[in-house]
């Protein structure tokens, strides 16, 4: 119904030229933008991009050595996979659970909330 997005250009701009933005309109999404410059108020973002650094980026390149520089990416595209489906997160919205339990208790909540439909397409996709 919603997304946070910051200022960037990938982001932002006049509907009718921005492919993200038209999407966006299309979907009948509001776009809400973090207040500049405060990174603070993305701090999900933030904390992902955190991880990605310390958890991939760091590690990787000390155990590893890359013959060419398109090889990184084909680790980085596996990594998020862990990082959804494997790694527990701690903070207040996961507690404890991986982000994909906890989107998927979200789908109950908003089944008893009656906000089903909003959900249905995502729930039929992510049936294991």
């Amino acid at each position: 119904m919603r997304v946070l997005t910051d200022r960037g250009t990938e982001y932002c701009g006049v509907p009718e030229r921005h492919p993200y933005e038209a999407f966006l309109q299309y979907q009948e999404i509001e776009h809400t933008k973090t207040r500049e410059p405060r990174p603070q108020s993305n701090g999900i973002c933030e904390s992902f991009h955190k991880s990605v650094l310390n958890e991939f980026c760091r590690v990787v390149f000390m155990k590893k050595v890359y013959p060419c520089v398109k090889e990184p990416q084909k680790d980085l595209d596996e990594w998020p996979d862990h990082y959804n489906n494997n790694r527990t997160h701690q903070g207040n919205k996961c507690q404890g659970r991986t982000p994909l339990d906890t989107f998927m208790a979200s789908l109950d909540l908003a089944r008893q909330n009656n906000l089903d439909k909003e959900f249905n397409g995502a729930s039929d996709a992510c049936q294991l």
